[in-house]
């Protein structure tokens, strides 16, 4: 009875749109996530076509560095479920979220030196990532400082920007497939793809915690809550 409880004031927090686009990217990031990781420790060479045999090859030739930054990010979507919905309250899980943000962060910045996509796809990850890494660490500045609602407003704006490596996939997916009409490899589309998946879900966020100020403005006596 109490998590059914618990269950509907989630559902009460955040709209049924909100929930739909949260959950479809924490999918999309695991299972991107864990085919790569699949992909580095098994690799079948030759099985794929020659689009996806060259950007295996890719990080395949610095696999050490793709997975310092596939585990750690998998990992922080997982505690970022947690932390943002709250089927349970825990403090350990809010403790990890941070320092494995982090790692994210720092190796996105060091991926970024083998971007497939050059400068464009570059200049994405370098813009985006160090929003991610400031609303983080302000995050962490308001839970020293024991400020909730900031703290929560700040590590939601924080997840949005990273899952929006996720909603850049099937953007990636509509260039594949057209690929044959339009020419485009993936060195001329992915940075096209970061800079949409990044932009889409930084605009959403905003907009989204921007009614939530709204809605606090015009009742003043309703509590806003971010999580």
């Amino acid at each position: 009875m109490e998590l059914q409880q618990q269950s509907a004031s989630t559902t009460s927090r955040h709209p049924v749109w909100l929930l739909a686009g949260f959950w479809f990217c924490v999918i999309v990031a695991l299972a991107v996530a864990v085919r790569r990781f699949l992909a580095l420790i098994r690799p079948s060479p030759g099985s794929r076509p020659p689009q996806m045999e060259a950007l295996e090859a890719t990080f395949a030739s610095h696999a050490t560095l793709t997975l310092m930054h596939i585990i750690p990010a998998a990992i922080f979507v997982v505690l970022a479920a947690c932390v943002l919905l709250r089927p349970w309250r825990s403090e350990w899980i809010e403790r990890l979220f941070f320092p494995f943000g982090a790692i994210t962060g720092a190796t996105a910045y060091a991926m970024s030196a083998y971007s497939i996509g050059g400068w464009l796809e570059r200049s994405a990850v370098l813009v985006f990532t160090t929003w991610f890494l400031y609303s983080l660490g302000r995050a962490y500045w308001f839970r020293l400082g024991g400020q909730e609602e900031q703290k929560r407003e700040l590590m939601t704006r924080a997840v949005a920007v990273l899952l929006g490596i996720a909603t850049a996939r099937p953007v990636m997916g509509v260039f594949f497939a057209t690929s044959a009409r339009t020419h485009l490899g993936p060195s001329q589309f992915f940075g096209i793809a970061f800079w949409a998946g990044f932009a889409i879900n930084t605009v959403v966020i905003e907009l989204w915690l921007h009614s939530k100020r709204r809605a606090q403005l015009h009742n003043p006596g309703r509590v806003c809550s971010f999580r």
